[in-house]
């Protein structure tokens, strides 16, 4: 219901500030100089907790909705979806189809430990930050803004109380009246600073309770981090256990190209004695009849069919049949291994001794390579002789 006093009280209080903004009245500062320091504390923490929640609420991507909904909605989840769809196109016998099932999978548990990471983050971090903000500090406001309405309420009535002291002093005044009129105003003056001081006496313990909690407050930066290490080792821990596993399929892949492939490499991965161009080469210079080829290994092949038959040997699909009339071209593919083999057949550890090999009288020369061929590393020996 409409109250006309009251509305004459709202408008004595809008004057009252008016004139004390104005510098008109006089303002009564209630807050001790710790108090006020207290109250800027709580003002600081409650801007960097503002700051602070946003930040979270951006980068955990918060949502009420159901567990499966949001690790469907996840990008690690969808990358993982499509990688493993992808798996089962290029096949998992296949290398790359295995190693597509293997990063799938890794990223799709991936996402399920960042999903269990952004929801500890929501219930230990964010929603106590929160928290701060939509009940503590507005329970303080809350008191805070009394103690204004209670300040303005007690200069309101002190200014009037002084002006009916003065009311008793002008002549024509009739005194009685004007004296029992100031005991009046004293008597509300009395009261209304016993109400600022009850409201001062409840944000004061209000904000010193909050200032209090500052510990607990801080510990959320601890969880924060806390939970954060947690996730990071547990998605370590997951990548640790699928790259190592990635690269040993890969290693052990024996349809690495043979091409640019250290020799003991090669002959690992494919179980072998002799490298396959070696063998494949030499077999079909020696059964197409290369050996009474004029210019063996000094005409060049053409250069497109040693090209070829160079991929075909990467690609694991050559056709030796196709160039058993081409020797000039299985020459210059063979020619071609050898010198890109990281390492030479001859390695360079021997090299210098093969030079000195040549230093030596001509009857001696073939008995000293016969011991420095047999110098050579088992691998590279077999595929030499």
């Amino acid at each position: 219901m409409f109250k006309p006093e009251n509305l004459r009280k709202n408008f004595m209080r809008a004057k009252q500030l008016a004139d004390q903004n104005l510098g008109r009245t006089e303002k009564t500062e209630v807050l001790s100089e710790d108090l006020q320091s207290v109250e800027k504390r709580v003002d600081q923490v409650k801007d960097v907790s503002t700051r602070t929640t946003k930040k979270i609420e951006a980068w955990v991507k918060t949502s009420s909705s159901e567990y499966e909904k949001r690790l469907k909605k996840m990008p690690e989840t969808s990358l993982a979806i499509s990688m493993i769809e992808s798996a089962g196109v290029l096949g998992n016998e296949t290398l790359m189809g295995n190693l597509y099932q293997m990063c799938g999978e890794c990223q799709s548990n991936l996402a399920s430990h960042l999903l269990n990471h952004d929801i500890s983050v929501e219930k230990a971090v964010l929603q106590p930050m929160q928290e701060i903000l939509d009940v503590e500090i507005p329970a303080i406001n809350k008191f805070k803004k009394n103690l204004t309405k209670t300040t303005l309420d007690m200069d309101s009535l002190k200014t009037r109380w002084h002006q009916a002291v003065k009311q008793t002093q002008v002549s024509g005044t009739n005194m009685q009246q004007a004296a029992n009129k100031a005991d009046t105003m004293k008597e509300h003056y009395e009261d209304s600073c016993a109400r600022m001081e009850q409201a001062r006496d409840q944000l004061t313990t209000e904000m010193y309770n909050f200032i209090a909690r500052e510990p607990e407050h801080s510990q959320k930066l601890l969880s924060l981090l806390e939970i954060q290490q947690a996730y990071h080792k547990k998605a370590l821990d997951e990548l640790d256990k699928t790259i190592p596993k990635m690269r040993d399929t890969l290693e052990c892949n024996p349809h690495k190209p043979v091409y640019g492939l250290p020799l003991e490499e090669h002959l690992r991965v494919t179980g072998r004695d002799v490298a396959l161009v070696i063998e494949a080469c030499i077999v079909t210079i020696i059964e197409g009849g290369g050996m009474e080829e004029e210019g063996l290994f000094r005409i060049a092949g053409m250069a497109s069919r040693v090209k070829k038959l160079k991929t075909s040997f990467d690609a694991g699909v050559v056709d030796m049949d196709e160039y058993a009339l081409d020797i000039h071209s299985v020459a210059g593919a063979l020619k071609q291994y050898l010198r890109e083999l990281p390492e030479p057949l001859l390695t360079y550890y021997l090299y210098q001794d093969f030079i000195n090999v040549l230093s030596l009288p001509q009857n001696q020369r073939l008995q000293a390579l016969w011991k420095v061929v047999h110098d050579l590393p088992e691998p590279n020996y077999n595929n030499f002789r």
